[in-house]
């Protein structure tokens, strides 16, 4: 396709006219503001439908256990962007958004994808889902490569974010052959990889959620989404008793000086 062009001019997500707004094929005001729950509207927005009871529940445990964990880097980021300008919540949020990469939040999506990789090569083969996971991980061991959604420098023992995730799909019976690629990751990782790799929250999260129909592709979705809402709190905290200057302070403190240096001066002599 020739960039600019655009073959095919369409969306099929909302609309509007004079009187109505349509969203995905409801009226906004009359069958969904105040009908409609903001998990089941997010999926109705993606997917064009509504979630069932146990997607939604899925969806929502899933943001639940994404959406805060401390001063991490992102959070950091937004802090010190609003103490710098306290009038730019929308600056500081994006600085806090676009802070979630390949290892902090954004993580998730790299799992969905891996996981997706395993299961579409066993299918496309015929071969069974576990010989896949095995030639993989010995492929990651060879080539020194971090085993997506596996591994935490905190939760050494196991993710208990992870762990509960998976206990609700399996409650729900949402649990299918994504979760069950992601536990025989989790069943062979660590004696291959040669360290304790239990399942984190990112690999739990993409499993999860992509077997009870969530696509692939919008997964990225998922803890930007939570996290929104985790940088709604930091930013209200740090407009009410700030702390973003002092740990740019700490910062300044924690980190030495070990370039070059200016010649020292002969005051005497001048």
């Amino acid at each position: 396709m020739r960039i600019g062009k655009q073959d095919q001019a369409f969306t099929a997500i909302a609309t509007s006219d004079a009187t109505s707004i349509t969203v995905r094929g409801h009226d906004l005001c009359d069958d969904l503001i105040g009908h409609i729950n903001f998990t089941d509207y997010l999926w109705l927005l993606v997917l064009g439908e509504k979630p069932t009871p146990e997607q939604r529940q899925m969806m929502d445990a899933c943001l639940v256990a994404i959406a805060e964990h401390g001063l991490v880097p992102s959070v950091q980021a937004a802090r010190m962007t609003l103490a710098a300008g306290p009038e730019a919540w929308q600056g500081a949020m994006a600085a806090g958004l676009l802070g979630m990469g390949s290892v902090v939040a954004g993580s998730s999506e790299a799992a969905g994808q891996y996981l997706a990789a395993l299961v579409d090569k066993a299918e496309a083969d015929g071969t069974d889902l576990e010989e896949v996971v095995i030639a993989s991980l010995k492929d990651h061991k060879e080539h020194r490569r971090k085993v997506a959604g596996m591994g935490h420098p905190q939760h050494s023992s196991g993710d208990p974010r992870a762990d509960r995730l998976l206990q609700i799909s399996d409650d729900l019976g949402v649990t299918g052959t994504y979760v069950g690629a992601l536990r025989l990751v989790d069943k062979h990782a660590t004696e291959i990889i040669g360290r304790p790799l239990p399942i984190n929250v990112s690999g739990a999260i993409p499993a999860t959620i992509m077997d009870a129909g969530w696509p692939t592709d919008a997964i990225k979705a998922v803890p930007l989404i939570a996290r929104a809402a985790g940088l709604s709190a930091h930013l209200f905290e740090e407009a009410q008793r700030s702390i973003g200057f002092i740990m740019s302070n700490k910062a300044d403190q924690a980190i030495a000086y070990d370039g070059k240096t200016v010649p020292a001066r002969d005051k005497a002599a001048e």
